[in-house]
């Protein structure tokens, strides 16, 4: 096998093992880390849970981007070849094999999407600003779009809801917005599993989803009580009415899981008085983890010798 060839699949080799030993540690402390989540406020959990979700591929890049690669280019020399072992095309493969699925599932997403977007267009009337209106009796009420994001609201739903209803609903669809909940979804598409057709992370997007529901619903209650039982009202009217068609992936819709109602209603209405801890710690756990991964990536570059430690486990690695 030629240089380049040899060093491709050895960088998807290495990122295999890096994503699968990082993957299998976040897969196995999901469910702690969602209880951990209960007890900090919503955003905060929220964002805690995709720092997580998205930690072992990012890391893994980092390292095959930033040692193998260098290492390869520096110490092997450019007109070697030599044959690379089964276990390393092995491990390649199952790096193109979770990239490709992850790949076509987000591609899949943004096309939905697109689609989703251009019936709208069709079938539906600007009513100006960001809000499109579709001729429908069926209760559709969602944040479309990754990048210009457009409210769609059914006529069904228009005249189902009271004014109050209505303005938290769409208070609630545009926190969604500014906390860009779409493209979230997309960056958690396009992560790879931790192997093929094994969804080792399913807990922690499950819990990001239900998460990232609950802190657009503070944004939009904002405390007050009025907007805790206008949206509680919304949410129940919404549930009460026929199913509504099956949006795109990238849409995040004002009842995205049924099977969350009771307990975000139950949120309204507590209105406990004693709130969660605001989580201000957890805010400063992704510069924190940045700058430690920094610390713990430099030390060791600064020195020649990690080069050649890594290249030799490249060599152990090819054959």
């Amino acid at each position: 096998m030629n240089y380049i060839l040899r060093l491709l699949c050895l960088s998807l080799a290495s990122f295999c093992l890096i994503h699968l030993a990082a993957g299998l540690v976040v897969s196995l402390v999901s469910p702690l880390a969602v209880r951990f989540s209960e007890r900090i406020t919503a955003r905060s959990a929220a964002h805690f849970l995709l720092i997580l979700r998205l930690f072992p591929p990012v890391v893994a890049l980092i390292l095959v981007a930033g040692l193998c690669v260098p290492s390869y280019l520096w110490l092997e020399p450019a007109g070697a070849s030599e044959d690379v072992g089964w276990w390393c095309l092995v491990a390649a493969g199952l790096a193109l094999a979770v990239w490709g699925i992850s790949i076509g599932r987000a591609a899949k997403a943004v096309l939905g999407s697109f689609r989703y977007i251009r019936r709208c267009q069709e079938v539906g009337r600007d009513e100006g600003g960001d809000v499109w209106v579709v001729e429908s009796s069926a209760p559709v009420l969602g944040l479309a779009g990754i990048i210009r994001q457009r409210l769609v609201i059914s006529r069904g739903l228009l005249t189902a809801l009271s004014s109050d209803q209505l303005a938290a609903a769409l208070r609630h669809e545009r926190a969604h917005g500014v906390s860009r909940d779409n493209l979230k979804r997309l960056l958690i598409l396009l992560a790879p599993d931790v192997l093929p057709f094994f969804r080792g992370f399913k807990t922690l997007e499950r819990g990001w989803a239900k998460f990232a529901e609950w802190s657009a619903d503070d944004r939009a209650v904002a405390g007050n009580s009025r907007r805790s039982l206008s949206l509680a009202a919304a949410l129940v009217r919404v549930a009460r009415m026929s199913p509504a068609p099956q949006n795109s992936v990238l849409v995040a819709s004002l009842l995205a899981d049924g099977r969350d109602l009771s307990a975000r209603v139950d949120r309204f209405l507590r209105l406990a008085t004693v709130s969660p801890k605001r989580g201000r710690h957890v805010k400063f756990l992704p510069v924190v983890g940045l700058v430690m991964l920094a610390v713990g990536f430099m030390a060791p570059v600064l020195k020649p010798a990690t080069f050649h430690t890594v290249h030799q486990l490249l060599e152990h690695l090819v054959r």
